[in-house]
């Protein structure tokens, strides 16, 4: 089965868990794109439900479909956020922010009371680091930030080059940083976030619930042990 029907399968299965009532948070990038279409389609079957996007992509997507949005302003608790992910181990530790989104994506999945993800099965690893973990930092000297992150152990590359650097909804920029296989999620948190200039990182550590994950035409959701 081609990987983005995959996707789509395993998004649209997320769907399912949304009641009405409900405040979501709504994830980024292509595979949440299908999740988003869904609730949209539900929503005009009758569902009442309000979601906080964690892009201005996946805001603009949610208005086209006539999914009713709200801000941290009027909420601060969320019900359930349904969005993807670059990796997942056993303990759902996750590795995200190849959309770029990462930032946002951390506020929202903290403030939910359940973050469920979706996959395909690319995504399931037996440890975290074979996709780089990607590391929000603020454009000012992100040339410091990079060389401590390198002093780490990773082969740091800014998203875009300095060319064509990528800019993030927060005006941050994206260190792609290559570590190869994470053994110790938490502790590479603890470090990366003790860096002057760390805005967020990619690592999302014991905050999901469950990952909805599609393989050969079937969803199995997997639950944190």
């Amino acid at each position: 089965m081609p990987q983005d029907r995959e996707k789509q399968l395993a998004a649209e299965a997320s769907v399912e868990l949304v009641e009405s009532g409900m405040v979501l948070g709504l994830g980024t990038g292509s595979t949440a794109a299908f999740a988003v279409r869904k609730l949209g389609q539900r929503v005009r079957e009758g569902l009442r439900v309000r979601g906080l996007p964690t892009s201005e992509a996946t805001r603009r997507l949610a208005e086209a479909e006539g999914i009713a949005l709200t801000s941290f302003a009027e909420v601060t608790r969320l019900d359930l956020t349904l969005d993807g992910a670059d990796e997942f181990d056993p303990q759902l530790n996750l590795i995200k922010g190849g959309g770029g989104a990462l930032f946002r994506e951390k506020i929202v999945a903290a403030a939910s009371q359940r973050l469920v993800i979706f996959a395909d099965a690319s995504k399931r690893v037996p440890q975290l680091g074979r996709f780089p973990l990607p590391v929000e930092v603020n454009p000012f000297g992100w040339q410091v930030s990079a060389a401590r992150i390198e002093a780490l152990g990773a082969s740091v590359k800014l998203r875009g080059g300095e060319a064509q650097t990528f800019v993030t909804d927060n005006h941050g920029y994206v260190l792609d940083c290559a570590f190869g296989a994470i053994p110790d999620p938490p502790a590479l948190e603890e470090q990366l976030r003790g860096i002057t200039g760390v805005m967020v990182t990619g690592l999302f550590v014991g905050m999901a619930e469950a990952v909805f994950c599609a393989a050969g035409g079937t969803v199995e959701v997997i639950r944190r042990p």
